[in-house]
């Protein structure tokens, strides 16, 4: 090789090695601004969860704080005319009865409403505290059959309440399952017009108790049964029409279900009926950590 063919390589180096070096910086440039991109989108997703934080902080503050201040007058409207349809101040005309019974109805109804929208800041804000203990499943179960079987008031349909298949014993929070089983019974009531509806328990092999309501209601699409557990949602229908509800019902389950350690559960269709279940431990997994 000549020294000029020699010259010659080296400048082709020199030339190759300056054409890496420019690709190199800019690279580096690009990675540069790609960086400040990502240091970019993180402070504002972080300035974003922030907001959403203080969002949803107050939205749990007020919903806690309204509810509070509803609380009492409702009461107060509920007593009175408790006091009046027991004839306290005198006999009523049946006209005025009706009139009475309308407005228990109604404030019983938003008592209803402002119960739920307190238990779900509750859980919102993580202040549900539970109160575990050794709990026969037959007492929960008589508590619903006495509290049930009055407003059962329709002769088409059958309320049952099915004995434990064995003297189950639960350890849980006996009040919250008693409350998760009150919404399911009061959405089986609502949208059966004639048929059962039954409450019972089976066993399963993991440790598990379910304790389901069976009703042979409208029974509900397989597109809206995950939609029915979000907040504030009904499904259009034709006793929908008829049936006042406040949404927030099959919502509180959905957020009580995991503080009890389970899960809710749903089969249904369209014109048969549905079954919702409450599938807990026997025992709470915090009652088994502190033994």
């Amino acid at each position: 090789m000549t020294a000029a063919d020699l010259d010659a390589e080296v400048r082709e180096l020199r030339a190759l090695l300056r054409a890496r070096e420019t690709d190199l910086e800019r690279l580096a440039q690009e990675l540069a601004e790609t960086n400040r991109g990502v240091v970019a989108l993180y402070a504002e997703l972080d300035e974003r969860a922030l907001t959403l934080g203080q969002l949803s902080e107050s939205k749990t503050r007020f919903l806690s704080d309204i509810s509070h201040e509803l609380r009492a007058p409702l009461a107060s409207v509920i007593n009175l005319a408790r006091l009046l349809l027991a004839h306290a101040d005198g006999p009523l005309t049946a006209e005025q009865e009706y009139q009475v019974t309308l407005i228990q109805r109604s404030a019983e109804s938003l008592a209803e409403l402002v119960n739920d929208l307190l238990d779900i800041a509750k859980i919102e804000a993580r202040k549900v505290e539970l109160r575990l203990e050794s709990v026969p499943l037959s007492e929960i179960f008589s508590g619903l059959r006495g509290l049930f079987r009055p407003l059962a008031t329709n002769e088409r349909v059958e309320f049952v309440v099915e004995d434990p298949p064995e003297p189950l014993v639960l350890v849980t929070d006996a009040q919250r399952v008693a409350q998760v089983l009150r919404n399911f019974i009061s959405n089986a009531l609502k949208f059966t017009d004639a048929g059962q509806v039954r409450v019972s328990a089976r066993t399963l092999g993991d440790g598990r108790i379910a304790l389901d309501v069976t009703d042979t209601g409208i029974g509900i699409a397989p597109a809206d049964q995950r939609r029915i557990f979000e907040d504030y949602t009904q499904v259009d229908g034709p006793i929908q029409k008829r049936v006042r509800g406040t949404g927030l019902g099959l919502p509180l389950t959905r957020k009580l279900a995991p503080l009890l350690g389970g899960e809710l559960q749903l089969e249904s269709r369209v014109g048969e009926g549905s079954r919702f279940s409450l599938v807990v431990p026997r025992v709470h997994p915090s009652a088994r950590e502190d033994a």
